[in-house]
């Protein structure tokens, strides 16, 4: 028999949540108490949402979203498109703990090549609290405040992966490696960083002032950074030298945030 509507029938939701017919009918009636976080994810699946509507599901039902973040060491799909079109802009994917993903030409002649550090190494944020030579991609005056903005974006990501041991291993051991470090962190400060304004090092270039737009990933464990300047400003032109420059061994000191 054909269906009269297009769609899933109660009873079918029902069974594919693992719930009774009458308590889903119940639950879409609003004639039941508040559905717990549980039943609310299974009905998720059920219905295949996807995440945004995953959450407007939770704040309707008077729960807590649950949190988006997914570690992950691969790079988001739609990222890595982003990035092989951004031809004349430097740009980089990075995670949550600072480590570098994946560089375009244009990021490794401005900052060098990240991709290659291994074991802690791979966080920028470690580099910056235990090698002195990491923070010569900033000029001195600016120490104070990419030290400020690298922790409190830290103990906001560490937040988000709530039970993680790369995150909690990385914290631990920058707390007994850099007494700056646990100074900082005892502060509790917590801020995403969205946007800044960065001086950038460059052995031939002197230093570039560029914008850092960030674009953050759904599962908010990867971010997109892209490095611009307005257009006729001394950093465009720079930019474009920077393009005919191309990729050479400059010693560059390097940053990933």
């Amino acid at each position: 028999m054909r269906r009269r509507a297009t769609g899933l029938r109660r009873e079918e939701v029902s069974a594919l949540a693992q719930m009774s017919t009458d308590y889903y009918n119940r639950l879409e009636q609003r004639r039941s108490t508040q559905p717990s976080p549980q039943i609310l994810t299974a009905l998720a699946h059920a219905l295949r949402l996807t995440t945004d509507e995953r959450d407007h599901l939770f704040r309707l039902a008077g729960h807590t979203a649950p949190p988006r973040h997914t570690p992950s060491e691969h790079v988001s799909p739609g990222l890595p498109r982003i990035l092989d079109r951004l031809d004349d802009t430097p740009a980089q994917v990075i995670s949550d703990l600072g480590e570098i993903l994946s560089q375009n030409r244009l990021a490794i002649a401005l900052l060098g090549d990240h991709t290659h550090f291994t074991g802690p190494e791979r966080s920028f944020v470690w580099r910056w609290f235990t090698d002195p030579s990491a923070r010569g991609i900033y000029p001195p005056a600016d120490h104070d405040h990419h030290s400020r903005a690298q922790v409190a974006d830290l103990r906001s990501a560490v937040g988000r992966r709530g039970r993680d041991f790369r995150a909690d291993a990385l914290v631990s051991d920058l707390r007994a490696a850099s007494e700056e470090f646990a100074t900082l962190w005892d502060a509790h400060r917590v801020a995403v960083r969205r946007s800044d304004h960065k001086r950038i090092v460059h052995p031939l270039l002197g230093i570039v002032e560029l914008d850092c737009q960030i674009l953050v990933a759904e599962n908010e464990a990867q971010r997109l950074l892209i490095f611009t300047a307005p257009v006729g400003s001394e950093g465009a032109q720079q930019l474009q030298l920077l393009s005919v420059l191309g990729i050479q061994d400059f010693g560059v000191p390097t940053d990933t945030r």
